[in-house]
Order: structure tokens, then C-alpha cells, then sequence
């Protein structure tokens, strides 16, 4: 592999990292979709599937498999996750490259049409993005905040949010600027690798959004690095029939007392609820202890590499909502043909569209005493916990 010479090309591939951290999953030019046609150029992003000599195979994230040959030409380096620039990168050779590394490439299909002639192979090692992942985990914990849009004023950049801290309602400004990273969620889709770049126009009032920065000196103004936001349904509820073929459940919502069909995907997780945990949850619950907004939701995906931990907010009150998103994850998994007609449930789902129903984010059963406890039992839930993370297009 030939060694960086010149300033052009540096300032070509920045430009062409700056592109595939910049492009939504599944975009065209985030996953480089390989075209028939010999000589075409491409710019493939993905993870290493298998090393074969100076072969590699990569899978995109939509699940395609592209191969790469890494030709005595082609210019390979490693960069870290996160940087948006190559001034860093250093180069490294074929046997540097391992199983579960993103790479993005530039180059041409070959002439048999079965693979593509890297010119240019940006390597970040899975590692590090692990790594990455893990300190962007910890920064979600010390300067994340979350809960419902009030108002947006997005001449001045201002998003007003209702929060929860110490069991009582309160509100803090977010405030954006040019150097925000702002993502939302997409309608259909529990997925954060599906949330695109945004605008603050784009957000509206009763929005769930969480946010990562700076507190003022006072703590009522949030100075945001990154910001994600959505709409998501709250249903509490009973199942009356479910569609194990279409992976559908049907539910009764009891606070609109109409039905509403929910998507179950592989991505939506379904847990159950003990019977005894259930009760004294419902007894907290009544006691207005337990504490399931927004504000208490992980941390969502970022560019960079970041997942969201598996519960934070910096909300670690007793029974507050980080106590019960740990409690979710460690709570058995259960399948849609576990469930009856009959049974209570509680879920978070995405708003869906005219040509989707709403994804389950997650579906929570043996929740009857929480209902029976209130009807704001739905609100325990929160959507922030099904995102995943990556980076050099996977964000």
C-alpha cells in the first residue's frame, strides 16, 4: 500500500469522511450500493464480514456484501472514530485490517463486474469504536437531559423542555446553534441508524428530545452539542388479538378505548413483568415515586460511535426512571406468541405513517396492577434504549 503523498488527496478523502459520517444509514452514498456496470464508480461504507488475502468482504448496513480488493495502489489508513477529517489518519497495512473493522472505500467495480478496485480504504477499528462508544456512554450519563417539548423558538434556537427532577416538574431551555448536531427520529422506524439530520423547525411541541452539553452557571439553560428528537406513542392497553404471521398485535388503548394495530419487529423488545414486581411497582406508583418521563431516558445514538447506556439521565433517585430501565433490561424476553388475548400491556412505539403502523419500541406485559394504579402507567416507558451505534456512515 502506497503511502499519503500529496495535500490534494488529503483534502479530497477529509471531505469524503466528513460525507459518510454526514449520510444517514441506508442512504446511497452512505452504503455505496455497488451498480453493474464495470468502471462505475463507488464508495462503499461497511463492516468487515471476512479477510481473504487482499480481499475483504464488507457488509453494508442495509445487509449487502461487497467485495474489495486492496490493490498495491490502494491508499489504506486508519482514522479514529469521531474525527471528521483524515489529518490524524495514519497507514497501516492489509494485515492491519481484522473481522468486525468499518471501512469505507472509494473505487471502481472491476471489469468482471464482481468486485470493486480500491483507490482509497478508510479503515476504523471495531476496538475503537467500542471504545468511542463506552466515553460517549459516559457523556450521555454526566450531560445528558431529556424530556417533552413545551415551546420552540427557532429564530433564537430555544427548545423549552418539561423535565423531572426529584419527583418534581420542571423546565430547562436548550439552546442550539450552528455547531449542533440535531437528528430525528424517523416515523417508522424504532432505529436510531434511520434517524436523520434535522432541523430545529422540524420540532414540535409534546416532541420527546433528549440533549448533550454544557448547564449554565444557574442549571435552567442547557448549551446542546447534539440533540435528537421524535414522536412517540405512549399505549396502555389490552391485547385483543394478535397476528403471529404479520407480527401484529392488536390493542385495545384504554384511554381512546379504540384499537390500534402495532408493528412488532426484530428490533422491538418484548419483556414481562413478574407478578410480585408488577404490584410493588403499582404501590410505588401510586405513591407518585415512580418516576418514568423522558427525563430519565438513555442516551441516544450520535455520530462519533455512541450507544446509549443501558439507563441514565443523571436521575438515580429511588424508583426513579434509570432504577426501572435497568430493570426492564434484566427482566426475561418473551416472544409475540407468548402473549394472550386478555393480557394488559404497556408500550412505546414510533408515531408511524399513512403507509405504516406504529413500531413497537417496547412492549411490556403482566402490567394489570399498574394499570389498575393509574392510568399514567404508559409513561414508564421511553424510547431511547433500542438505538445502536457505529460510525463512518452506521450512526
Amino acid at each position: 500500500m502506497t503511502m499519503i503523498s500529496n495535500r490534494t488527496w488529503l483534502v479530497f478523502a477529509s471531505v469524503l469522511v466528513v460525507a459518510a459520517l454526514a449520510a444517514p444509514s441506508g442512504s446511497a452514498q452512505s452504503q455505496g450500493t455497488q451498480p453493474s456496470s464495470p468502471g462505475s464508480a463507488v464508495r462503499p461504507v461497511g463492516t468487515v464480514k471476512r479477510m481473504n488475502g487482499n480481499t475483504l468482504t464488507l457488509t453494508t448496513d442495509s445487509g449487502n456484501e461487497i467485495n474489495v480488493l486492496l490493490q498495491d495502489s490502494t491508499k489504506l489508513v486508519k482514522t479514529a472514530p469521531g474525527q471528521k477529517d483524515l489529518k490524524g489518519a495514519i497507514p497501516i497495512q492489509v494485515q492491519d485490517v481484522q473481522v468486525g473493522d468499518r471501512v469505507l472505500v472509494r473505487g471502481t467495480v472491476s471489469d468482471d463486474g464482481n468486485q470493486v478496485l480500491a483507490a482509497l480504504a478508510i479503515v476504523m477499528k471495531k476496538s475503537d469504536i467500542a471504545d468511542k462508544q463506552e466515553q460517549d456512554r459516559e457523556d450521555w450519563r454526566k450531560r445528558g437531559v431529556g424530556g417533552l417539548v413545551k415551546t420552540i423558538d427557532p429564530g433564537a434556537g430555544i427548545i423549552t423542555i418539561s423535565t423531572t427532577v426529584a419527583g418534581a416538574s420542571t423546565t430547562l431551555e436548550v439552546h442550539s446553534s450552528k455547531d449542533t448536531v440535531m437528528r430525528r427520529y424517523s416515523p417508522d422506524s424504532v432505529k436510531f441508524d434511520d434517524a436523520k439530520p434535522a432541523a430545529i423547525d422540524q420540532i414540535r411541541a409534546g416532541d420527546q428530545l433528549r440533549a448533550r452539553g454544557d448547564r449554565t452557571a444557574d442549571g435552567n439553560n442547557l448549551l446542546a452539542q447534539e440533540i435528537v428528537s421524535g414522536t412517540f406513542r405512549n399505549i396502555a392497553g389490552t391485547v385483543s388479538s394478535i397476528d403471529a404471521g404479520k407480527n401484529i398485535v392488536n390493542v385495545l388503548d384504554l384511554l381512546t378505548k379504540k384499537p390500534v394495530a402495532v408493528q412488532i419487529s426484530t428490533d422491538s423488545q418484548l419483556r414481562k413483568l413478574p407478578a410480585f414486581v408488577a404490584q410493588r411497582m403499582a404501590e410505588r406508583l401510586k405513591g407518585g415515586s415512580l418516576g418514568g418521563t423522558p427525563a430519565t431516558a438513555a442516551g441516544p445514538s450520535t455520530s462519533g460511535g455512541s450507544v446509549p447506556p443501558a439507563a441514565n439521565g443523571g436521575n438515580s433517585r429511588p424508583g426513579g426512571g434509570a432504577d426501572f430501565q435497568q430493570l426492564l433490561n434484566r427482566l426475561p424476553e418473551v416472544k409475540l406468541t407468548d402473549l394472550q388475548k386478555g393480557d394488559a400491556v404497556i408500550l412505546v412505539a414510533t408515531q408511524g405513517s399513512a403507509n405504516s403502523a406504529p413500531s413497537a419500541i417496547t412492549l411490556l406485559s403482566g402490567v394489570e396492577p399498574l394499570l389498575t394504579a393509574s392510568p399514567a402507567a404508559a409513561s414508564v416507558l421511553t424510547p431511547w434504549s433500542l438505538s445502536s451505534g457505529g460510525d463512518l456512515g452506521a450512526q
